[in-house]
């Protein structure tokens, strides 16, 4: 089977600390004294450490792993946009990136204008552009505004039409950087068809995704990076099922070891059941998620949010502290507080769950992938009774008509 992506022994270091600080003549100029001040010691951060596999091609690769696990500094290196610090990757064949949304637009140019300039970019012949010229705006939905500079663009516009170059330069390779996530739903949905359509045709695609069902739904294979080192490399669902379990099993109290704002502190979050002392509940009790924080000074409107995932990956529900109020977010009081949530009784079927839960911090929301874990047992399940194959098996009223 002949290789697409070699990759031999990357590892990529960044250099932190005030010691690399740059200042600017008008700063030294202001305050002279800092020419002579002492710097901050320097420190080292190792974002990949010795990573090497193999990528048939014809391949659907996803990267998995935390934040901070180096699954984008992995596809720079792959896209050429940085140089590892050791080891190589070589790629056969042409290669198509989406990794940050508008990569390789000039704001000050038009739609029409860009698609030739990032088709160019992406290795494309002007006769090439031209014609897939009306495919690529037929897919980005942008023909009312094609003739407009693109800073004028919201990030959804750019995101669509960034996709639609890229998905259709024809790669024999695609590295594709969460934009899966960006864009109304319809739209995702659009983008999922296309690489499944690309995949299709034996090109080789890698996908760094937060999404566990879009890896588990698109990709063969996964790779499971953590800390920058691979953790393992071997059928997709495999994966998806080590790395959200990792760490966790049984784990029904989720503490973070350190909080990411100084505004905000989650205590803990956690899991029980009435009269249940395991992680594992009876189909036919309640479940209740309690979340234990505060809020130490004002933040802006927020919110709080849990998903439940089966073990492989595959999305069961989305949960959030706002759904019953008029908007998406909200203020939250100062202070130590609780939040529950409850699942009713005989709402799962049997099987093991994992948990993400949200944290917010400043304007935005850190997710904490895997953060807690239990299972729902057969007693007294009604899928154990009658054989049910819904993902849900919710005990429903029913009344009898007038």
């Amino acid at each position: 089977m002949t290789t697409a992506i070699s990759i031999r022994g990357i590892s990529k270091r960044y250099v932190i600390g005030d010691e690399w600080r740059q200042r600017q003549l008008r700063e030294l100029l202001a305050n002279p004294s800092t020419l002579f001040a002492k710097r901050g010691p320097r420190s080292e951060l190792w974002a990949l450490r010795d990573v090497t596999l193999d990528i048939p091609a014809g391949e659907v690769v996803g990267i998995v792993g935390g934040n901070g696990a180096g699954k984008s500094t992995l596809l720079k290196i792959l896209s050429r946009i940085t140089e590892p610090t050791e080891g190589r990757a070589e790629l056969h064949g042409r290669v198509a990136s989406l990794l940050e949304v508008g990569t390789g637009f000039h704001p000050e140019l038009t739609g029409r204008e860009n698609i030739f300039l990032n088709g160019t970019i992406l290795g494309m012949s002007r006769a090439e552009i031209r014609e897939k010229f009306d495919e690529i705006v037929a897919f980005a939905e942008i023909d009312r505004l094609l003739d407009t500079p693109v800073k004028r663009y919201s990030s959804g516009m750019y995101v669509r039409l960034a996709f639609a170059v890229a998905a259709h330069v024809g790669p024999d390779i695609l590295l594709v950087d969460e934009v899966l996530a960006v864009g109304d739903v319809a739209f995702q949905r659009k983008c999922l068809g296309k690489v499944e359509s690309i995949t299709h045709q034996g090109r080789t695609v890698v996908i760094v995704s937060h999404n566990m069902a879009v890896i588990s739904q698109l990709c063969r294979q996964a790779l499971w990076l953590d800390h920058g080192k691979v953790a393992r490399f071997g059928p997709a669902a495999a994966v998806v099922s080590d790395y959200l379990s990792h760490g966790v099993e049984g784990n029904l109290v989720w503490r973070p070891r350190r909080a990411a704002s100084d505004a905000f502190t989650f205590h803990e979050v956690r899991i029980d059941a009435p009269g249940s002392v395991t992680d594992a509940f009876p189909a036919d009790l309640p479940i209740r998620f309690t979340f234990d924080f505060t809020v130490h000074r004002p933040m802006l409107p927020t919110r709080l949010s849990f998903n439940i995932l089966t073990e492989t990956g595959v999305p069961i529900l989305t949960t959030v502290n706002t759904d019953t109020g008029e908007s998406l977010n909200a203020d939250l009081p100062l202070g130590r507080q609780t939040l529950v949530c409850s699942l009713p009784a005989h709402l799962l079927r049997p099987g093991r769950y994992v948990v993400s839960v949200s944290e917010p911090v400043s304007d935005t929301h850190l997710i904490h992938e895997g953060a807690l874990t239990f299972s729902v047992t057969e007693q007294n399940s009604l899928v154990a009774r009658d054989q049910r194959v819904a993902l849900v098996t919710p005990v429903l009223p029913w009344e009898r008509g007038s």
